[in-house]
This record gives C-alpha cells, structure tokens and sequence, in this order.
C-alpha cells in the first residue's frame, strides 16, 4: 500500500449524519439485515453524529477526494481482519485506492486482548512518524494467531525497526501510552453503532448513503457495492 494521506477528507464530515440512522433503527427495534450488507439513507442532525465516523481513526489511505469511503472497525488479533487484509484488501486497494475512487479509514475495535490494545496503540505512535499504513501493513504481515503473543511489546518494537521508525520515539510513545483513550474512544463508537465483532465496516457514497458491510466478505462484495455507488 503505497498511498497515504493525513486527514480523513471533508467527505466523512459530511457523510457523518447517516451513521445515526443505524443507531436510532437499533434503538426502535428494527430487524438487522441478515445480508451481507444493508443500505441506509437518513438526513439526521451531523454533530450528533459525526464523532463516531470521523474521529479516533487512522489518516486516510487514498486520494483525500475520492468520492467513496470505507472505515473498516478491526482487530489486529482477529483472525477475520487477517483474512480480510490478505484475501480481500489487496484488490481493493489496486482496482479502487489506487485508481482514486476510495479511499479506507481503520478504526481500532480492540475486543480480543491486551496485545489488541497494544497493537493499536503501536500503530498510532508510527503515525507520529507517518507510517500508520506501513506499521498496519507490517502487523498483518506477522499475524499469527489470536492471543499467542506475536503482537507482545517486544516484537511491537520489533516491528518499528522492521518499519525503519526511529526506535527511541517509538518506545517513548508506546511507554507513555498517548493513545489509550483515542483507542478506547473509537471501541466506544463501535458500541454505540451496536458493533459486535470484526471487521465491519461502513461504505460512505458520493451522494452521503451508507452501506454497513458485517464481517471479511470476498472482493465481489464489495466490488458490487463500489461500481454501484459510482453509478449513483
């Protein structure tokens, strides 16, 4: 993954207002789809809204003006995310970020373990040097199991020097803990969007639609959904 931009783009701002209509359904008891994903349009109040998409994620990874965005909420302990970022990512990056149409967002969903938080927090501190998506990209490509120690604060410094990141800055991040509460903060989103495991992810359209994707779906998946909103 080789593009990478610092800021979400003015698109999440304005898109944030229709991720509300995914709690108040929940709230009013409205059914889940059991399809892969499911459409939702609702023009509700943006301040109320907007801190659970555009907030407590990583910079963006394609244009800043592509006309759609996916946030994928992830784990990088889960096995799904794992499968995701191996089997499903890649295409997407090459046929849409690459291509400007997309451009991905990853919140932190930290739901396995203590290395889950760790790893997380690993990646906040490699954006201080501007490697968010290179230390992101380097702990999927060590991915080896759920709650088996891979992702320990041993190899986490392991993994910046793979990452070429200036280690003393780094290790001072991480022992500092700068992003405890950004990460906690974006677990809480993902609560409050009724979230129950991972990945999921929201596709935010040129025209503000949002398509709530459940779990590592294959590329067609997602493909149809992008040619779709291009369309639109």
């Amino acid at each position: 993954m080789k593009i990478h931009w610092p800021s979400l783009g003015i698109g999440l701002g304005i898109a944030a207002s229709v991720i509300l209509a995914t709690i108040l359904a929940y709230e009013l008891g409205i059914e889940k789809s059991q399809e892969p994903s499911s459409k939702i349009q609702e023009n509700m109040a943006q301040n109320k809204a907007s801190s659970l998409i555009t907030g407590n994620g990583s910079p963006g990874l394609g244009s800043k003006d592509a006309p759609i965005t996916m946030i994928e909420f992830g784990d990088y302990q889960c096995f799904y995310c794992n499968k995701f970022y191996h089997t499903t990512e890649p295409d997407i990056v090459k046929n849409y970020v690459e291509t400007g149409k997309v451009k991905i967002v990853f919140k932190d969903f930290t739901i396995i373990g203590q290395d889950s938080i760790n790893a997380a927090h690993a990646t906040h501190c490699a954006q201080e040097q501007g490697k968010f998506w290179e230390y992101h990209d380097t702990l999927y490509n060590n991915w080896a199991g759920e709650n088996t120690g891979w992702a320990s604060s041993k190899n986490l410094l392991g993994f910046a020097k793979q990452t070429a990141l200036n280690e003393e800055q780094f290790n001072q991040c991480m022992t500092q803990g700068k992003y405890t509460d950004m990460i906690q903060a974006s677990v809480t989103n993902a609560k409050d969007l009724r979230l129950s495991g991972t990945p999921d992810f929201f596709i935010i359209g040129p025209d503000n639609s949002v398509t709530k994707v459940v779990g590592a779906q294959p590329y067609e998946v997602f493909d149809e959904i992008f040619k779709s909103e291009l369309k639109s």
